[in-house]
């Protein structure tokens, strides 16, 4: 196809497997060339920070993260250590080292042995102090499970990474579960911008035109609405307690429940929705709640939100871009209708189309009808109970209401303990509210507050941006490296002969060991035993070198030169490999050595990026503290990170020589076939037998390299999904996946979803 549709996750994560599969076979992408991104600001503002992961198990669970969940509760805030809110850190004072010190009975807790230590007493007062139960985060089933920020939506099998919610699961006294080890990354703004041409639409972009044009180099353009926008925004509410705001805003509800108008409240948290679906029931308002312990409920909710007298709650923003009909959904109310009755479209298909021609022009007159009354009464009211730090969130909640020319009206509620309100200007406000001495129940409507809050989104706003750039430049070195990476292994994957390659490394690794070895000093003052020695790992060495000295008994030591020793060692190393491909050929056949060159550069390639994953991680945690020694800690990340990449490479060349020598390689059984049914007629039967049994012939030397893998691991999944919230998956590794390649597993997985 010319086209192909699909989440932003699943292309990326598309483009990381395609760069970890073992045969070409199992690719699926075609060129980058054009890219259209519906909902562009969520995907490439919103997400840009969370990159999209595939990892697989690493070592076990510590019982390390079970101690310092019990020690974190016995620290006090402000004696122990200090919290940041705004910038989500904690630091811990001499007075909780020393105590942590006592508790563990050890006499330094930074000294070398105890180091990993620190990391998980820093997860635990993090868990304890920057982490909330039913705000960040819900347990189910005996699992702590991620709450999205932007929507509300709860992120199953999303996993927070460095051991924090290990600290979390150990906190809420659950299972803790293994950490996982990256074995591919990439960030949304490295993927797309990998694509010839981009572009994306979105009804909120206009505050982002900026970001957008400085990291994408995108222009923004307005396109007029279709109809005339009427909805009503009313200015903020502010009180003083966020008691009285609630208050307020089940008297509000109730007032437009009693009238008749659809009302839509959107909240922050879990907490907060199920709060207030408590007030409305002791009023005995009817309402639904949509939040991340519901959203399996969310179409019907949002089908139903639009009706007369319908009160729904609703956090940030469950249903981004969803078109809330007022009336109610006229397909989602007949179907509902048709299973009331009995029908079903998978179990009774026949009867249930017969019927659904004939209920649906009943249900489109009834809804019109609704949708009349719900216009006349001024449509869906949308009730803001908190402000967001972006302004979009904001305006895609507003968004709800007003559509396609319809009446609408929207509202904010805010209180001076909201989040928003505390991290800015707070205090100014409560002064404010003091010194005109109204009551908790009145509310105030002052310009001041009003650009107070503006003031305050703007700030967060920049605050992300800068973030985000950062991101960007950190992420530009790995970018880099990724590039160069991927082309070597698709080189690999793509030619036919990797003989030059092996060579060339062969080459490169001997002339390293002699180099290193002759740096220094004549030929007397080199320690050619410790090099022979150094070979001998590598490869059978077949020289002795005090022939090499002294070939005719009679010259000098100094007689040999660094250049003569360099070239003698290659061609003992060449003759052996020689021989290696000889003694392979006998086992499997030919082209064994070809197929092992293959496997082996492939699995060392994948070790070594995954270690140095790891590694660039590692160095990027603490490369902030370069700025204490007045150095700029990017430059710093990009010239160590340059020099852990050319010794991940040198690396990488060594392991792969070692391998080809001395991994253990035996021939491959022929895999048992298993009985299939006859196909209808001889001569197709005849046609399938010939063409398996030329498939059979052509097919190259089957061997099996021990500790050489040629399936991918059991990875998870890790990533933004296209409606803002994080999707994560497990899966097994190709093996577990299922006869064929990727691309005919899904071609097969689509075909059962349409049956």
């Amino acid at each position: 196809a010319d086209i192909t549709y699909g989440t932003n996750n699943e292309f990326g994560f598309d483009y990381l497997r395609d760069n970890m599969v073992y045969e070409l076979g199992e690719r699926v992408q075609r060129g980058l060339n054009y890219a259209i991104v519906d909902e562009v600001d969520s995907i490439l503002i919103d997400e840009a920070r969370t990159p999209l992961i595939i990892s697989g198990p690493a070592d076990g669970a510590s019982n390390w993260y079970s101690e310092f969940a019990r020690l974190a509760p016995l620290m006090e805030k402000d004696v122990h250590y200090e919290v940041d809110i705004r910038k989500r850190t904690i630091g811990v004072h001499e007075a909780g080292v020393e105590f942590v010190e006592n508790q563990l009975g050890i006499d330094n807790l930074y000294e070398a042995a105890n180091s990993p230590l620190v990391s998980y007493l820093n997860n635990a007062i993090k868990a304890k102090e920057l982490f909330q139960r039913d705000k960040d985060y819900i347990v189910r089933d005996g699992e702590v499970v991620i709450v999205d920020e932007f929507t509300g939506r709860v992120l199953v099998g999303r996993r927070y990474n460095e051991g924090m919610h290990q600290a979390i699961e150990a906190k809420e006294h659950v299972e803790i579960k293994a950490e996982n080890q990256t074995l591919a990354t990439i960030t949304l703004q490295n993927y797309f911008r990998l694509y010839d041409k981009l572009s994306g639409m979105t009804g909120t972009a206009e505050t982002e035109a900026a970001e957008l044009h400085e990291i994408y180099k995108l222009g923004v353009v307005q396109i007029p609405t279709n109809r005339t926008m009427i909805r009503q925004d009313q200015s903020d509410l502010i009180y003083k307690t966020e008691e009285a705001k609630y208050i307020a805003v089940v008297d509000d509800v109730q007032e437009r429940y009693e009238k008749g108008q659809p009302v839509l409240i959107g909240t922050t948290s879990v907490e907060r929705s199920e709060y207030l679906s408590k007030q409305f029931t002791k009023r005995r308002i009817p309402h639904n709640v949509l939040n991340a312990k519901y959203h399996e409920q969310e179409a019907s909710i949002i089908a139903e939100a639009g009706r007369l007298k319908a009160v729904t709650v609703a956090t940030n923003m469950a249903g981004r871009g969803t078109d809330i009909v007022l009336g109610g959904n006229v397909d989602f109310i007949a179907d509902a209708r048709l299973r009331k009755r009995g029908l079903d479209p998978v179990e009774t298909p026949e009867e249930y189309e017969a019927a659904w021609h004939e209920e649906l022009p009943k249900v489109k007159q009834l809804v019109e009808e609704e949708a009349k009354k719900v216009r006349e009464v001024g449509g869906l009211y949308v009730l803001g109970t908190e402000r967001h730090e972006s302004r979009r969130i904001d305006n895609q909640l507003r968004g709800r209401s007003g559509r396609q020319g319809d009446p609408g009206e929207s509202r904010f509620f805010l209180s001076l303990s909201d989040e928003l309100m505390r991290r800015f200007n707070g205090a100014t406000l409560e002064a404010l509210l003091t010194r005109l001495n109204l009551p908790d129940d009145v509310p105030i409507e002052a310009k001041m507050v009003t650009r107070a809050i503006k003031s305050a989104q703007t700030q967060v706003e920049g605050q992300n941006f800068e973030v985000r750039k950062n991101v960007l430049k950190y992420d530009e070195v790995m970018n880099q490296q990724r590039k160069v990476i991927y082309r070597e292994r698709k080189a690999i994957l793509e030619g036919e002969d990797v003989q030059d390659t092996a060579h060339k490394m062969l080459v490169d690794v001997v002339t390293a060991y002699v180099d290193g070895a002759t740096a220094e000093g004549y030929a007397e003052d080199w320690d050619l035993a410790k090099l022979w020695d150094a070979l001998k790992t590598l490869y059978p060495v077949g020289l002795d070198y005090h022939n090499l000295i002294d070939s005719d008994e009679v010259g000098e030591p100094g007689e040999l030169t660094q250049d003569e020793l360099r070239e003698a060692l290659i061609a003992d190393a060449e003759k052996a490999y020689a021989k290696r491909e000889a003694d392979l050929e006998a086992i499997a056949g030919p082209g064994a050595m070809r197929q092992l060159e293959r496997s082996v550069l492939l699995n060392v390639i994948d070790r070594k990026w995954r270690e140095h994953l790891y590694e660039m991680d590692y160095l990027k945690e603490g490369i902030g503290l370069r700025a204490m020694a007045q150095r700029d800690p990017l430059v710093e990340y990009q010239r160590e990170g340059f020099d852990m990449f050319t010794g991940m490479l040198e690396g990488l060349k060594e392991e792969s020589v070692g391998f080809l020598f001395n991994v253990q390689v035996e021939a491959q059984q022929a895999p048992q076939v298993a009985p299939v049914a006859a196909p209808q007629g001889l001569a197709q039967f005849a046609a399938e037998a010939e063409q398996n049994a030329a498939q059979e012939q052509a097919a190259p030397a089957a061997l099996r390299a021990k500790g050489i893998e040629d399936k991918a691991p059991a990875m998870t999944y890790s990533g933004p999904a296209e409606d803002g919230s994080a999707e994560v998956r497990r899966e097994g590794g190709r093996h577990a996946a299922g006869p064929g390649s990727r691309r005919e597993r899904r071609e097969a997985a689509r075909k059962q979803k349409r049956r």
